[in-house]
């Protein structure tokens, strides 16, 4: 698949639900959002189904989102299915882990080979008023659980100057030693985002140095949007994902696929088509195929965080859209 700029689109990321177990502030409210209603959310066959065909035009990884994922009923029944599908190489979840670690055998018996947390404080009580609930514990579990196994484990933090702003340096010293990687993606003013301001990655990156010494930038090692650096002693990497100051849209792989079934070109842009009327209306898998290529060649150039001009941008919260 590419895009009217050359782009290979060869990534879905697929949110399975809406529905989360935290409220992190600037993802959602504290008493949460009205949840999609059970009927309107694609079925595990559905969900398939769009793989399976997207496969057939040159998919080949997949990662599962949220909301949480692991809320989401009969969810290794799904990885098995999508783990069937010829040509997917790479099957992956982004979870808070709160369920990671009493999961995670079924998980990987089911074909999970990647998984992505994420975890925004160390500090219990930072982490309680970030993500409105005391369960550190169960995430950090999550992570010793997923390393044991011998995943590939990546920790994500979104760093917010209101919120979290001792943890990114903390957080950093988990990939010490540990061959891990951990990430931090700047906030995206999206939903609960615009409430609260990001540390962009150059802030960042200079609070590290000054803890932990000379940051060497490594190689793009073709996956994903995110920048790597060796940091001094470290047996893992540490990541920048920098999507306002350091906009990646020209290396853009992905399209998301939201519960409601809706496909998505673009983060900051509502627009996209609806694959679940689609399915209901037993369409071809042809059919499906064209009406995703007719989408493709309306993933836009770029996204516009910064702005002013907010015209077509997407308005609904990160657990709606699938983060």
């Amino acid at each position: 698949m590419k895009d009217i700029y050359g782009r290979t689109i060869d990534y879905l990321r697929i949110s399975v639900t809406d529905k989360c177990n935290l409220r992190c502030k600037y993802c959602m409210p504290a008493e949460g959002v009205p949840c999609v209603a059970h009927k309107d959310v694609l079925t595990l066959e559905e969900i398939a189904r769009v793989a399976k065909v997207m496969a057939g035009m040159g998919l080949r990884k997949v990662r599962l989102t949220g909301g949480e994922p692991l809320v989401r009923k009969n969810i290794t029944e799904l990885l098995r299915q999508l783990h069937a599908i010829p040509g997917i190489e790479h099957l992956a979840l982004t979870t808070n882990g709160v369920r990671l670690s009493e999961m995670l055998p079924e998980l990987i018996e089911a074909g999970l080979d990647h998984v992505n947390i994420s975890i925004d404080a160390l500090d219990r009580e930072v982490f309680e008023r970030v993500a409105g609930s005391d369960r550190l514990q169960e995430v950090l579990d999550g992570i010793d659980a997923a390393y044991a196994k011998g995943l590939a484990v990546k920790l994500n933090c979104v760093p917010v100057r209101e919120l979290n702003p001792e943890e990114p340096v903390k957080l950093a010293g988990m990939a010490k030693d540990r061959k891990i990687d951990v990430r931090f993606i700047e906030l995206m003013p999206i939903g609960q985002g615009r409430l609260y301001t990001g540390i962009p990655t150059g802030d960042l990156l200079k609070q590290l140095e000054d803890i932990y010494g000379k940051a060497e930038e490594l190689p793009y090692d073709g996956e994903g949007p995110a920048k790597y650096y060796a940091l001094p002693g470290f047996a893992g990497r540490i990541g920048f994902i920098s999507p306002i100051s350091h906009k990646f849209c020209t290396d853009c792989n992905r399209l998301r696929l939201t519960a409601e079934g809706r496909l998505k070109l673009c983060l900051y842009y509502k627009d996209g088509i609806d694959l679940r009327e689609l399915l209901r209306n037993n369409v071809s898998d042809d059919q499906l195929q064209a009406a995703v290529r007719d989408a493709l060649a309306q993933k836009p150039k770029e996204h516009s965080f910064g702005k002013e001009d907010m015209r077509g941008t997407e308005q609904k919260r990160m657990n709606q859209i699938g983060g």
